[in-house]
């Protein structure tokens, strides 16, 4: 069933028919799993001085953003269709700056169970460049948020994934 499932040109939650449903992990292993992605945040030199600098009126953007982060991966089955509920063993958050611009948000989720946790951690990342973005939105009109992307996954039947890029934030 696995290995079938994941073929190329097969969608995994698709059946025969076109209908969608959800994945029968039933008879996987467990296993402990754990992904990171990311999300960029680009604003303005002002904009980013004062997240720097915990100035902001709204208060302390990266707090409320991590809050986000770990919040909406506990919530990741509540939002996306069809993915399982998982009990995450750990949601770390880090940020940094690559650019005096440009904020990355790491989102690391970590699972002991028979479904892996990308999804988890490409909400998180998600949501918390979305929190950076609404409250920096009155001093910034041209934010962006950009770049979602898993960036590192291990466990489970398919192993280990990592860009090439990646290098993981220390916070």
């Amino acid at each position: 069933m696995e290995s079938e499932s994941h073929q190329a040109g097969h969608l995994s939650h698709v059946d025969s028919h076109g209908q969608a449903h959800m994945i029968d992990v039933g008879d996987k292993a467990v296993s402990r799993r754990s992904a990171t992605a990311s999300a960029h945040c680009r604003m303005n030199a002002d904009t980013a001085r004062a997240v720097r600098g915990n100035s902001l009126r709204k208060g302390d953007v990266l707090q409320v953003a991590r809050l986000a982060a770990i919040g909406a991966a506990k919530r990741t089955d509540e939002l996306i269709p069809l993915c399982h509920s998982i009990p995450l063993d750990s949601v770390q958050v880090a940020f940094a700056w690559l650019e005096p611009e440009l904020l990355e948000i790491q989102v690391t989720a970590v699972a002991t169970g028979k479904t892996g946790v990308e999804m988890e951690a490409m909400v998180g990342a998600s949501l918390a460049a979305l929190t950076v973005y609404d409250m920096c939105k009155s001093s910034d009109r041209e934010m962006v948020v950009e770049n979602v992307q898993l960036l590192h996954k291990v466990g489970g039947v398919r192993g280990e994934f990592q860009r090439a890029n990646f290098q993981r934030n220390e916070d």
